[in-house]
């Protein structure tokens, strides 16, 4: 079990109208969001920020972004953000080629230069110390405009919640991520973990 038990998505009407939004943009309701909803203040904050945060304003696609989220989850080592991370990017539009070789975006020729630039930049400012310097600023300002670098950090700042809210929290993984964690990520040891439902 998890360190709280998420509610059920029948708990309430705000619950099940949540649940809905999140069955029609993932295809499953987090257990993360459930959780969050005992303090429900907590989970309409996250959503609108999560909102804001995908709202593609600028080049940083929808599947960039959700590549971005799993880079982040990875050096992070949080096994629940990382599933629903490449769940999210392949329901969101990125490329097979792409989703197959996430763990060597900095070779494959899937990946173009400003993915590459984006995704390092991913990597540095999600470790502790953060690795984010000049080499990483100028290979952005390359490819992407302020708003563009904003919208990516942004990706960035709101899975490092998420790391430390599901990392902590033990969440359970739902079937859908499940899957998709087994599919592109099994290759390279990935494991259910603390996320199985049985850690606390």
């Amino acid at each position: 079990m998890a360190l709280v038990k998420p509610l059920s998505p029948e708990h309430d009407q705000e619950t099940k109208e949540l649940a809905d939004f999140f069955n029609e943009t993932l295809g499953f309701c987090p257990n993360s969001v459930l959780t969050m909803q005992h303090r429900p203040a907590i989970s309409k904050a996250f959503i609108n920020l999560n909102k804001a945060v995908m709202a593609n304003e600028g080049k940083v696609t929808s599947a960039l972004k959700r590549m971005i989220a799993w880079v982040s989850s990875n050096a992070t080592g949080c096994r629940y953000c990382q599933a629903h991370a490449i769940c999210a990017a392949e329901r969101y539009g990125a490329e097979q080629e792409q989703l197959d070789n996430i763990w060597e975006y900095r070779t494959h020729p899937a990946f173009s230069e400003a993915e590459r630039a984006a995704l390092d930049f991913s990597l540095a400012a999600s470790q502790v110390p953060n690795a984010v310097n000049a080499e990483i600023k100028e290979r952005l300002y390359k490819y992407w405009k302020e708003g563009e670098i904003v919208e990516m950090l942004g990706v960035i700042s709101l899975f490092g919640y998420l790391n430390r809210w599901n990392d902590s929290m033990g969440t359970t993984m739902e079937e859908g991520a499940i899957e998709s964690g087994n599919k592109y990520l099994a290759k390279h040891g990935f494991e259910l973990g603390k996320h199985d439902g049985n850690s606390y």
